[in-house]
């Protein structure tokens, strides 16, 4: 916590004039300041929270404070509730500029000495901040308090305004430990202990319902679960936090929940193989709906009937960890046990088993979010990325939906050329598709970096691993590297199927006007598969657009590393260090620290179609005149709309570009009441090479928007994707009301990270075969030098004839991913005769 009690006689000290202290002094003469000026604040922090329940009135879940700097002081304010798309839909993002034209101060009426600036209007700058690159130490600046605020905790901590909540959530999902209040690292304690006097667990479910004293617990921590917060309108709990831990000692397991502050305090401090010792904890009824990690291996008593609690109050639950030095053998508490699988295993293992597995990472996808099913509290998110990692014993990697685990500091450095670690993955069989593994609750994480005193570095299965990455090289892995894109896995099944009886084993069938619906209600990097029938009456094939001497512009960007000597790179040594605990990798530990500053071509884009670009500026007003209306002005400078169209690669059309439409298009084109035009590719929905020169800008480009902004953030930029082009489908709902764009990007190199588990039957290249399967046949095989002579876009054109008038359903992948920004992608198309019904 900073002290500011003297912030405003300190602003004398200040030469420089500062926007932020001047909007504080006029807003103390007005209820409401309307700011005409083109003044510039850099947001350097976004942070959520439950929102207080406003009786009578209708709120959004969540609440959002934003910290903003104008380089000589940093104000926390309150986003008003009408600007909150802003932040869904992330315009609103640290790293980057704004401009407050509307703000207001508001007093706590229940509180004396607190008060905060709310944000009314406000205007969204370009693409990076002219701010920031000012600042050397933005967290040295002052922040800016109202003259008799000065001892406002909640100005200058790391609390929400809102003084009904004591605490912070992260931005993007609900899981993952957010804040200050989140105690890291491990404090253990060298005390002797008196374990003369303790209880075992194989007890403790006669004691269950009886007037008992209860006596200490010496355990250790074999599993651990991802946090749940329970938060909702309404609770009056100040910290609804709760996470599983499976404890076992000598007589068998049992469950252990830590609840409330306790959280904050101790989750992250308690890890797999921690021994502790508990007092004054309570027992109750085990929860039955809740997920169990399977432990079989463990071969001990599981006591499922009851599960120790332990609380901040009533009784205060009072929990030593002990210092892994101090534990002695005598104790007989048990080793931690896992179940590797190599991949060649995988085949053999039953759906939904569980296992453990190490692989280096080759493929990360970016990270998106779904929303949670059957949730009845406010709304939430789940954050996962899918992975790929090899481990030798086969050529096919492990195909790996990893979810957050309450481990942001590792989900969000994966990597690949990294040793990676998951625990307690469920597999997963869909017919038709490899089996891949997805996270469980229990699921935990760890990559090179981390592996550290994991029990795990001396199992035998993790040994042989280590062994045969010492005969990989660097350069030959990484030509089968890749990170972000668009991936979806598994693959829609060969036929259709709409069950009556289970609606939610399916992908769901959408009206057209629904899909209109989900379009405008998504979420920045939500992920939606749903399906839409109707007719494919339009196919254009889209050409990367080629850049020119004249439409490109170069910039200079410097290499993050720019004082480092140049083209050198930093190894450590796995074959020295693994045993040792570490796995650390020479590839995985590998630093760039190249020197050299690269040059960047960017591109300007050329002109869109007049279809297309009526429709988006017809868009861009109507969320211009929306955003008046709700107290947002919002506007894009002439650098950013450049780059959005030139992310928006189907804007660049030649009067000869290869197309197809139905005879009846025409006439329909002009019936239609809406032309839902999304169907571009992006930038974001490719996946490139991964490089150490460019590893920091990748992982920031596949992670989400961080609440806080750091140096070196949005820095640096990589070159422009190349590929050959994709297919710009348009799609007829059924009742001929509504049409979608969407594009179709075949896959055509078993390199690509989609190539892994696709079906690939050979099919004529047709283009209802391409868009059922997904891929244009043969694959090229760059590995064995095959490279197939793939059909130019005109001949599979030339084929679309057999489109005129047929019923097909579309399995379409949504994505939004920023701004206005929305991928909508085919991933499979049907006949009405690869349709049934259940």
């Amino acid at each position: 916590m900073e002290d500011n009690s003297s912030s405003s006689s300190m602003v004398t000290g200040f030469s420089q004039a500062s926007f932020l202290q001047r909007t504080l002094e006029r807003l103390s003469s007005t209820q409401c300041l309307k700011v005409n000026t083109e003044e510039a604040v850099a947001v350097i922090a976004l942070q959520r929270y439950l929102s207080e329940q406003t009786e009578g009135q209708q709120v959004d879940s969540y609440s959002y404070d934003v910290t903003v700097t104008d380089g000589v002081w940093r104000a926390k304010c309150f986003v008003h509730p009408a600007l909150n798309h802003l932040v869904h839909s992330n315009i609103l993002r640290t790293g980057t500029d704004i401009s407050i034209t509307q703000c207001s101060f508001v007093y706590n009426e229940r509180r004396l000495g607190h008060g905060y600036i709310c944000i009314e209007k406000l205007r969204c700058g370009a693409q990076s901040s002219a701010v920031l690159p000012r600042i050397k130490d933005v967290s040295a600046l002052p922040m800016l308090v109202k003259h008799g605020m000065e001892r406002s905790v909640v100005l200058q901590s790391d609390v929400p305004l809102q003084v009904s909540r004591k605490h912070y959530l992260a931005l993007w999902n609900n899981d993952d430990p957010e804040g200050d209040i989140w105690t890291s690292g491990s404090s253990s304690s060298d005390t002797v202990l008196d374990v003369s006097k303790i209880t075992l667990l194989c007890s403790l479910e006669s004691c269950f319902r009886k007037t008992w004293t209860p006596l200490p617990l010496l355990v250790k921590i074999i599993h651990k679960s991802r946090l749940r917060y329970y938060g909702k309108f309404g609770l009056k709990i100040d910290y609804p936090y709760q996470a599983y831990f499976e404890v076992a000692d000598q007589s068998g397991t049992m469950s252990l929940v830590l609840w409330n502050e306790l959280c904050p305090e101790f989750y992250q401090r308690l890890t797999v193989g921690t021994v502790l010792y508990i007092q004054n904890y309570t027992l109750k009824q085990s929860y039955s709906n809740r997920s169990r990690p399977q432990m079989d291996h463990h071969k001990m008593k599981t006591f499922n009937s009851v599960e120790i609690c332990l609380n901040p109050r009533k009784p205060t639950s009072v929990i030593t960890v002990i210092s892994p030095k101090s534990v002695l053998p005598q104790w007989g508490l048990p080793e931690v046990s896992y179940q590797f699988t190599t991949r060649s295993e995988l085949e053999k293992l039953s759906n939904n088993s569980a296992c453990d597995v190490i692989g280096l990472v080759t493929f990360v996808g970016r990270v998106e979010r779904v929303k949670s099913k059957g949730n009845k509290g406010p709304e939430k998110y789940w954050t996962y990325r899918w992975i790929h990692a090899v481990d030798g014993t086969t050529d096919l990697p492990f195909i790996l939906e990893v979810f957050s685990s309450s481990q942001p500091e590792v989900f969000s450095r994966i990597c690949p050329m990294t040793y990676l670690v998951c625990t307690q993955m469920r597999v997963c069989r869909v017919e038709g598709s490899l089996p891949y593994l997805t996270s469980s609750c229990e699921t935990q994480t760890f990559i090179t970096g981390y592996h550290k005193g994991q029990p795990y570095v001396s199992d035998p299965r993790v040994k042989s691993f280590i062994q045969w990455t010492k005969t990989l090289k660097d350069n030959v892995v990484l030509q089968k590297t890749a990170v972000g894109g668009h991936y979806c896995y598994p693959r829609p099944p060969k036929t259709f199927t709409q069950s009556m009886a289970d609606a939610s084993a399916q992908t769901p069938l959408v009206a057209a006007a629904d899909l209109k619906k989900e379009l405008e209600t998504l979420q920045y990097r939500e992920h939606k598969k749903l399906a839409l029938q109707g007719q494919i009456t339009a196919v254009r094939y889209m050409k990367h657009p080629k850049t020119t001497g004249g439409t490109e512009e170069k910039e200079q960007v410097a290499d993050a590393c720019e004082q480092a000597a140049p083209d050198t790179h930093i190894h450590s040594s796995a074959a020295e260090q693994i045993l040792a605990s570490t796995l650390t990798s020479a590839s995985a530990e590998r630093i760039s620290v190249s020197g050299r500053k690269r040059r960047i071509q960017t591109r300007k884009a050329t002109q869109s179609s007049m279809s297309c670009e009526s429709v988006l500026a017809k868009r861009r007003h109507q969320d211009t005149e929306e955003g008046q209306e709700q107290g947002e002005e919002e506007n894009h400078s002439e650098s950013e709309e450049a780059q959005d169209v030139e992310c928006r690669l189907n804007e660049n059309q030649d009067s000869n570009v290869a197309s197809w439409e139905s005879s009846s298009w025409p006439k329909q084109r002009q019936e239609v009441s809406e032309h839902l035009c999304h169907g571009g590719l992006y930038q974001d929905s490719v996946s490139r090479r991964f490089t150490f020169d460019e590893k920091n800008i990748l992982l920031q480009q596949s992670n989400l928007q961080p609440a806080r902004w750091t140096p070196g953030q949005s820095a640096d930029t990589v070159p422009p994707m190349v590929w050959p082009g994709y297919y710009q489908v348009t799609i007829l709902g059924i009742n001929k009301q509504i049409a979608v764009d969407a594009a179709y990007f075949p896959v055509v190199s078993s390199d690509e990270p989609r190539a892994v588990g696709l079906p690939q039957d050979p099919h004529g290249n047709t283009m209802l075969s391409c868009l059922s399967s997904g891929f244009l046949c043969p694959l090229s095989d760059t590995a064995n030098h095959s490279e197939s002579a793939l059909p130019e876009p005109e001949e599979v054109l030339a084929t679309a004839g057999e489109l005129e008038d047929t019923h097909v359903v579309c399995i379409l992948d949504l994505c939004h991913l920023g701004g206005d920004k929305v991928e909508v992608l085919i991933s499979k198309v049907y006949r009405v005769t690869e349709v049934s019904l259940d």
